[in-house]
């Protein structure tokens, strides 16, 4: 990204906050929703939502302003992409991934930035052991995962692979993608008992109960199946130190049979640390999560990866601009 030269391009930077804070409030109060069946008018809206006409005005004005709504007259309707993506009954809906892992979880982590930064540790996981924010977190990351996990479906051809290992699959989002694509696929997923339990009922949904299975645990400690054809981390490595993340590389090539394939699907930057933007951001956010967490590169996990002894590695962008797929051969 060039740099940047007027002073309203730092305040846009500034005042971001609001922005998305705007956008979590809508969603909150299914201002979407609302208008999924066409225009309405301030007042009809205000009903609606059981809201005083006053103050929605102020919401909806924000989010005219940034895009998410038109103003027709005295008629306010969904943006195209407010429709297709922020609506609760669309297929391609993720606004509870905004709602609750953004908005419930990473916005307050954020707040403790400058402490990270000074190696402070943040104990992110600490509130996946409450059960209701177990589930938040949980639904929210499968409706942020399930895209990622269609494009990486795509990539890659697991045609003849039985066992796949989801080392802290969370929602079982790219288990449950991978086994609808693949005949013949299983899944063994590793995380949390209380993210267990929400994914467990996600699997359910989905009819693959007897080909997706859950190992309860932290991944870093329980023992892990071995001889799998597959091992898979995504979202993990971001998540954990440098330390970490070779005993972890160490643990995926035990796990793999001979000629077996890792999938690390994840944040990454550009190798010369220059961007891209949302990339960047993510791995910042990621130091509450581990003051010692690796700068992701294509390069440096290459590295790290071929130094836990893996061959035949290969990067390709996933969610462009934001995560990256690497695929490598035990």
């Amino acid at each position: 990204m060039p740099p940047i030269t007027d002073v309203r391009d730092i305040s846009r930077i500034g005042y971001g906050f609001m922005a998305s804070r705007a956008l979590f409030a809508a969603l909150d109060a299914d201002v979407f929703g609302r208008l999924a069946d066409g225009p309405k008018t301030l007042e009809a809206l205000a009903a609606d939502l059981g809201l005083a006409a006053g103050r929605l005005r102020a919401l909806l004005t924000a989010c005219v302003g940034l895009g998410l709504l038109t103003l027709e007259g005295d008629r306010y309707a969904n943006a195209p992409a407010s429709t297709t993506y922020l609506v609760r009954t669309s297929p391609a809906y993720f606004g509870d991934y905004f709602r609750f892992q953004v908005s419930r979880q990473i916005y307050p982590t954020l707040m403790h930035l400058d402490a990270a930064l000074r190696g402070e540790r943040v104990d992110f996981y600490a509130q996946l052991r409450d059960p209701e924010e177990a589930r938040a977190f949980t639904i929210a990351q499968h409706s942020g995962s399930l895209g990622p996990a269609h494009v990486v479906a795509k990539l890659v051809d697991l045609t003849g692979a039985r066992r796949l290992l989801d080392v802290a699959g969370g929602s079982g989002a790219f288990s449950i993608v991978l086994c609808e694509r693949t005949p013949g696929l299983t899944s063994t997923i590793i995380d949390f008992p209380s993210v267990a339990a929400v994914g467990q009922a996600l699997v359910r949904e989905h009819g693959l109960s007897e080909r997706i299975t859950f190992l309860e645990g932290d991944a870093r400690d329980v023992a892990w199946p071995v001889d799998n054809d597959v091992v898979l981390m995504s979202y993990l490595l971001s998540a954990v130190s440098e330390a970490a993340t070779a005993a972890l590389l160490t643990r995926a090539y035990k796990a793999l049979r001979p000629g077996g394939r890792l999938l690390v699907h994840d944040f990454m930057v550009d190798d010369d640390h220059a961007g891209p933007p949302l990339a960047a951001l993510w791995l910042l956010n990621a130091i509450t999560i581990d003051a010692d967490v690796a700068a992701l590169t294509p390069a440096w996990l290459t590295r790290a990866v071929s130094g836990a002894g893996f061959h035949d590695c290969d990067v390709t962008p996933v969610v462009p601009g934001t995560t990256r797929l690497l695929s490598a051969r035990r």
